[in-house]
């Protein structure tokens, strides 16, 4: 029972540090990288789809991305979405595929986006508090032994500390991406 608290408050701080990771590859940084095109929404007959779902995305040079739709009929809407996501990406359309130049990061766009990845990080921190919050309630609400509890709210905070140093961790491996000309 008390070892359900513990597991399932790192389950949910596991899937807290997922997260960020995956809100980490859409933050785009000088290299080509197909999963900076994972939140773009085309409107297909009508339809919001997902990118990714429409074509092959793949990366021929280090710094252009190749997306072969499996209707050409949908480059013009391919193009447009891209240009509307906001993301500094110029697509062509050749016909048959479009191509992206990733264009080289300004010194002041990577601090920008090294301000977005911090945020990022401290919101996943926010969230492993939460956790924490959650575990320490669950432990008062079942009645567990005073002796009991106190061990069980140590190795709570010791699950916080270790998920807080990989959020640290993972932030200052995502800055020097950033920062890497």
């Amino acid at each position: 029972m008390n070892n359900n608290i513990i597991n399932e408050a790192e389950l949910k701080m596991i899937d807290s540090i997922e997260a960020m990771e995956k809100r980490f590859n859409t933050v785009r940084t000088g290299r080509a990288n197909p999963s900076s095109l994972n939140g773009v929404m085309v409107s297909y007959y009508g339809v919001l789809t997902p990118l990714k779902q429409l074509g092959t995305i793949s990366v021929p040079e280090g710094n252009q991305l190749l997306i072969k739709p499996f209707d050409k009929g949908c480059l013009g809407e391919i193009s447009k979405a891209i240009v509307a996501a906001n993301l500094g990406y110029n697509p062509t359309n050749d016909g048959e595929s479009i191509r992206i130049i990733v264009p080289a990061l300004t010194e002041e766009r990577r601090r920008e986006l090294g301000k977005q990845v911090k945020k990022i990080s401290e919101d996943c921190k926010v969230s492993i508090r939460n956790e924490r919050r959650d575990a320490l309630e669950s432990i008062k609400k079942n009645e567990v032994p005073e002796d009991e509890g106190k061990r069980l709210e140590k190795e709570v905070q010791d699950l916080v500390n270790t998920y807080n140093k990989k959020i640290d961790d993972l932030l200052k491996e995502k800055e020097n991406e950033l920062m890497t000309v």
